[in-house]
């Protein structure tokens, strides 16, 4: 079936199954689809909405594609990558991954964080806050095996590791728009992880992104979002959760509060551009207390849950708090920096 079929089956309202997503996709990723057609593609899909099958069939093609990170041998792998498009906190899966790395450190087996992320139409993502918190964003992947060893966490920059997305670079940029290519981002690890926290900005996405992982393989991940549109475990609502295991996926919701934490309000969060929110992670893993705080260790636990390494959020949380008091995680930061510029 080529690109003008698979096209008209969208066109006429159609799904597609998970082998005809692949197809189309791997057209795309190929470039063997002009302009117009990639932007009618994600149009279509965006408006429409993706399902399970199209989302897995797409990730599929990315996964293969994707420029890989050596693991050290005998840990866990975890991500915090989330798919952006929410209310602009300040980079909080960015902080919880280096917590949860210097938490994780002593774990057995040691959990590691190969952090996936990319800019921001805000200037304020993982890219841009690590590179102001002195992280080299775009060392090699030989760097970001040994800040994995070294440090327990590396920066995994999206454009890095998916060259074949320059082909759908143009037409995501001028649609201007979310498109599926956010959802996937989360799904393709350059490291392979198998465990996940994975925050979504809307609502409608936390089952689809969960069965989508459970279809791929994950072995363990949480998918969440605060339900006053975070993309977050959020301090300042309540929180839709898809637990996802071996047995399937689960829903639930949590309050934070249940959990000894304070509701925050959105104002609390927010960082006023990229070098506000470097200053607010670096206030956090010295030590800083208060929503900013709880807010990174609520999501460095949820972390240490899918990793493994804590048995609750509540343990979770603890193990934290332990690693930023101790100066685990501002120690951690301090390792990556050095590593990551070689």
């Amino acid at each position: 079936m080529d690109v003008v079929e698979l096209m008209g089956r969208l066109v006429r309202g159609e799904r597609l199954s998970e082998a005809e997503a692949e197809l189309l996709f791997g057209h795309l990723l190929e470039g063997r689809m002009e302009a117009a057609q990639i932007g009618a593609v994600l149009g279509i899909l965006q408006v429409r909405g993706v399902t399970v099958d199209e989302l897995v069939g797409a990730a599929r093609v990315m996964r293969s594609s994707v420029v890989r990170v050596g693991v050290p041998s005998g840990v866990t792998v975890i991500d915090t990558c989330g798919t952006g498009g929410a209310p602009k906190a300040f980079n909080v899966s960015t902080a919880a991954a280096l917590v949860a790395a210097a938490a994780g450190a002593g774990a057995r087996p040691r959990v590691v964080v190969a952090k996936h992320g990319n800019r921001s139409r805000t200037g304020r993502g993982s890219a841009e806050v690590l590179g102001a918190l002195g992280v080299n964003v775009d060392a090699s992947v030989e760097v970001k095996g040994r800040c994995l060893d070294e440090a327990g966490v590396c920066f995994c920059f999206a454009i890095h590791h998916h060259p074949a997305m320059k082909h759908a670079a143009a037409p995501r940029r001028s649609l201007g728009f979310p498109t599926i290519f956010n959802l996937l981002g989360p799904l393709t690890n350059p490291a392979g992880a198998t465990r996940q926290l994975l925050g979504v900005a809307a609502a409608g996405h936390v089952e689809l992104v969960a069965k989508a992982l459970f279809a791929l393989g994950a072995e363990r991940a949480i998918v969440a979002h605060g339900l006053d549109g975070l993309d977050e475990l959020t301090t300042t609502a309540d929180v839709l959760m898809a637990h996802v295991d071996a047995g399937g996926v689960k829903v639930s919701t949590l309050d934070p509060r249940v959990l000894g934490l304070t509701r925050a309000s959105l104002g609390d969060l927010q960082a006023r551009d990229v070098e506000d929110s470097a200053r607010i992670v670096r206030g956090v893993i010295a030590g800083e207390k208060g929503p900013h705080r709880e807010i990174v260790v609520l999501n460095a636990a949820a972390a240490l849950l899918v990793a493994g390494a804590a048995g609750s959020l509540k343990e979770g949380l603890e193990m934290a708090a332990a690693a930023i008091d101790s100066g685990a995680a501002r120690g951690t930061l301090e390792v990556l920096s050095r590593v990551s510029r070689g």
